[in-house]
């Protein structure tokens, strides 16, 4: 009978493959997968900080007495050349003061709505440049005790305005445009499956659906339009912590 080296290759490869691995060794593997897992767990895992800060305070509740509704007008260029500023109550929502700015040399480019520039006389306004207008605005807030700030569309002017990302910013149209929030929009409105009307959701469509007046023209002047939508949230008659939902 001849030898055949092959069958026995065959045999080790079946017994070796058979064969179960110790239960020692299935025991050390897994308390150094765990071991490994909890170092990276403790290398990746955030620390907690307390913060004590105005911000973090006014996540869960808006709570300051004082609110700023802000709206600005952009040049040609996207510049902001215009920054208005309607300082209200927080629970009546009633403007208690007007602050305007002039942005130089932002506005001498021009834009669309610049032949408005000057119509609020009854505003406080200041010029100046950029970075001398961002920091008195930042320091009229906080004497004001406004620690939140409230735009429609306020994505828009959160990106033109990042100096004040320090600020609590809130969305004025996440409840205009609503049918949950903003109980004036008809039955027979076209919305979303989210709520959102399908259109028409502009200031100007929303102050006249609120009853501000049929023949109302947003005047696109920073400091009127911020009077607007101020207004808007008064007839709306939502509380103030209804806005969470807005928050940026």
């Amino acid at each position: 009978m001849s030898y055949n080296k092959s069958l026995d290759f065959l045999e080790m490869i079946k017994n070796t493959s058979s064969k179960p691995a110790k239960p020692i060794e299935k025991k050390e593997a897994k308390k150094e997968i765990a071991k490994k897992s909890e170092i990276h767990e403790a290398k990746t895992k955030p620390k907690t900080v307390t913060n004590t800060s105005t911000k973090a305070a006014a996540y869960t509740k808006i709570s300051s007495s004082v609110i700023a509704v802000i709206d600005t007008e952009t040049n040609w260029h996207d510049e902001v050349m215009s920054i208005g500023i309607a300082l209200a109550d927080a629970k009546t929502f009633k403007c208690l003061e007007l602050r305007y700015y002039i942005l130089e040399p932002e506005i001498f480019v021009g834009g669309m709505f610049d032949s408005v520039l000057y119509i609020a006389k009854d505003a406080t306004q200041l010029k100046g440049d950029r970075k001398k207008v961002m920091k008195d605005i930042a320091k009229y807030l906080k004497e004001k005790g406004a620690a939140s700030i409230f735009a429609y569309n306020a994505r828009f002017d959160y990106g033109h305005m990042p100096e004040l990302s320090d600020f609590d910013w809130f969305d004025i149209m996440r409840l205009a445009a609503y049918k949950q929030y903003n109980k004036s929009i008809p039955a027979t409105a076209e919305c979303c499956k989210t709520g959102r009307l399908k259109r028409g959701y502009g200031v100007e469509e929303i102050l006249r659906m609120l009853g501000h007046g049929t023949n109302y023209c947003e005047t696109h002047n920073a400091v009127r339009d911020a009077e607007d939508e101020l207004k808007i949230m008064e007839l709306m008659g939502q509380p103030l912590e209804a806005y969470e939902c807005a928050r940026l």
